[in-house]
């Protein structure tokens, strides 16, 4: 459920002393920004100004505050291409790739990311990830600001062949390392799936 809140109760999602600079590009482009409950399959949305509606964005409100401010400049990164471009490019393509870029300069030049951050950003400046559950060390390091949950791991932490439930409440046994993947078991189904190693999965009590 998507909830719409005044732009000053923005703050608290977001790190110390990026507010005004969120602020600005807000107000400029007159966007309507909404904090989403957690959504595992995705951290955020853009959808662009259509009729009498405005440029919508939305943000997990789960996230921790760097997570929520990388989010927020990724969607609106896809308003200044779709601000120069419309529909012609391709969502995630070089020119949006470039505008992303720009944005993280931008911020990164503002000191507002902790060194960890910030090292894993700039080294993805040249070719910026379409998202951040796809860069693995953004999200190693990302994770570091989590609050921290119970028997909660990544499952690149937890040992081969131990059961595992994922949100949805599926179990999986964890099996071989296939490239940069695992190849998980679900005993339900007697199917294989294949798991990023950094997918957060939780551990039953032994």
């Amino acid at each position: 459920m998507a909830k719409r809140y005044p732009l000053d109760a923005l703050a608290p999602y977001l790190p110390e002393n990026s507010f005004q600079w969120v602020l600005g590009y807000i107000q400029q482009y007159q966007v309507q920004l909404t904090i989403t409950r957690n959504r595992s399959s995705v951290l955020g949305d853009y959808r662009h100004a259509h009729g009498t509606k405005g440029h919508r964005i939305s943000v997990n409100g789960s996230l921790n505050k760097y997570s929520f401010l990388i989010t927020l400049l990724h969607e609106l990164a896809h308003l200044f291409t779709y601000e120069k471009f419309k529909n012609k490019v391709p969502p995630h393509g070089k020119e949006w790739k470039h505008e992303y870029a720009m944005i993280l300069k931008e911020f990164i030049a503002h000191k507002i990311f902790p060194a960890d951050v910030e090292s894993v950003l700039l080294h993805s400046l040249k070719n910026p990830a379409a998202s951040s559950c796809s860069d693995e060390k953004l999200l190693r390091v990302l994770r570091n600001y989590d609050v921290k949950k119970e028997r909660h791991y990544l499952l690149e932490q937890i040992p081969p062949g131990s059961l595992f439930h994922i949100a949805k409440g599926r179990s999986f046994i964890k099996g071989e390392k296939i490239r940069t993947r695992y190849k998980c078991l679900e005993p339900a189904t007697k199917k294989y799936y294949l798991f990023s190693a950094v997918y957060e999965v939780y551990l039953p009590h032994p």
